[in-house]
């Protein structure tokens, strides 16, 4: 395809139909019908002249063919995914120039639908078939950032699931994906924001640098939007669904539908503000939904210590809400020092979790330390949030996690509302927590 060519040249003026009509020949293909139109182009249904292959045919809408930004994009979404080669991404089979100019590339049809148009007939999906799409999705992007590509753009309309039985998922659109690497020359403006506002992560929001850990933010607010019907954050102005993706905690899936309460700490996790906070992977991720869903095997079990802290009743003063979470933040960051995790953080409450080493010096080694570390939060908590701290309630306990390496994916430790009941205000621990297990 000659660059030069397709972007000196324009097409009919934005208004003016520029369809393919069907029986059009394009290359080696012959067009049968429109399948979808977007803001940037039209979708057709063809068949290969000789083999009687079914692809699905893109092409450009005329007036935006002048743009040598959009033309750009356009053949660098077909060489982006042709260097990735997975069965999860939707293959790409030729690109090219119409006479007038405009560009097109043919892909693999796709018999079936989006996950958002499956979203809009269900409602939600049951857990175990979210789960199994999702992991899917999640070996895609764990090909592509192999191949050191960021999607950008994962949501529930990007994701095509077929007919087949179970259902397959493939990821569409890596037209504004990222590739990371030093030597190719990205197209995007310093301060250009690329994404969808209800699943752009804060990174994405402020013009940051991007990683395999913004799509897991993606993936997350898609596991929410698949369990529950629809995103973690709407809202009709798309200034405050973008206030809540960068400052407000995800509601948990749990109180929203009827999905095992683990899945909250898996969507907390994945909606973590700070990426360093997320899954690393989406190969991590996959682990731990099939953990939360009750699929991982006993070979990946390990004991681990929890501190939960929580506040005794949900306060009704805004000012007092605030004080709560800047004692909750102050506790975290002391964890964070002490070298735990903490994958469930939200307004009033927080879970942090610690590996013990496996073998006999697991007592006296990590996490042995936690009832003086606890002492330690609820006076982190006092010094920058005043006597409100005085109404947290801690709870140590120790459990068995489930683990992908040294990850811990979920397991008892990972569901406080089974060992951290309602309790006065203070530092208790559960039986587990004082009585090791022989």
């Amino acid at each position: 395809m000659n660059n030069d060519e397709t972007t000196t040249s324009v097409g009919p003026p934005p208004g003016a139909s520029d369809d393919l009509e069907p029986g059009s020949r394009i290359g080696d293909y012959v067009v049968q019908a429109l399948i979808a139109k977007g803001g940037h182009g039209a979708v057709y249904q063809a068949e290969h002249r000789t083999l009687g292959r079914r692809a699905a045919l893109k092409v450009m809408h005329g007036h935006l063919a002048g743009s040598t930004e959009m033309v750009a994009r356009f053949v660098r979404e077909a060489r982006v995914v042709n260097q990735i080669h997975h069965p999860g991404i939707v293959d790409i089979y030729d690109i090219g120039t119409l006479p007038g100019g405009r560009p097109f590339c043919v892909m693999e049809f796709l018999a079936g639908r989006s996950l958002s148009a499956l979203l809009a007939e269900r409602g939600r999906l049951e857990v175990p078939v979210a789960v199994a799409l999702l992991e899917q999705v999640c070996a895609a992007l764990s090909a592509a950032h192999a191949a050191g590509v960021v999607h950008r753009d994962v949501k529930a309309s990007n994701v095509m699931v077929d007919e087949a039985d179970p259902p397959r998922a493939k990821l569409l659109d890596f037209g504004i994906a990222k590739v990371i690497d030093p030597g190719v020359e990205g197209l995007t403006r310093a301060g250009e924001r690329l994404g969808t506002h209800s699943y752009m992560s804060p990174e994405q929001l402020v013009c940051g640098p991007v990683d395999a850990r913004t799509d897991v933010y993606g993936l997350g607010v898609l596991l929410f939007h698949l369990l529950t019907g629809r995103p973690p954050f709407v809202g009709a102005d798309p200034a405050e669904v973008e206030r809540l993706h960068l400052q407000a905690p995800p509601p948990g899936v749990s109180r929203l539908a009827p999905v095992p309460p683990a899945f909250d700490a898996v969507v907390a996790r994945c909606l973590a503000k700070r990426p360093d906070d997320r899954y690393p992977s989406a190969d991590a991720l996959a682990a731990a939904l099939r953990a939360a869903a009750g699929q991982a095997g006993p070979e990946a079990t390990r004991r681990a210590r929890a501190i939960h802290l929580a506040f005794d009743a949900e306060a009704e003063d805004d000012e007092v809400v605030a004080r709560q979470a800047e004692a909750l933040e102050a506790a975290e960051a002391v964890l964070r020092e002490a070298g735990w995790r903490t994958p469930l953080a939200t307004a009033t409450s927080l879970l942090a979790l610690r590996l013990l080493p496996a073998g006999p010096d697991s007592a006296e080694d990590a996490g042995a330390d936690a009832p003086d570390l606890a002492r330690r939060l609820v006076q982190a908590a006092r010094a920058s949030a005043g006597d409100v701290a005085d109404q947290l309630v801690v709870w140590l306990h120790e459990g068995s996690a489930l683990v992908e390496g040294d990850e811990i994916v979920g397991g008892e430790v990972c569901r406080p509302e089974q060992w951290a009941p309602a309790a006065p205000p203070g530092v208790h621990a559960t039986q587990a927590a004082v009585t090791r297990p022989a």
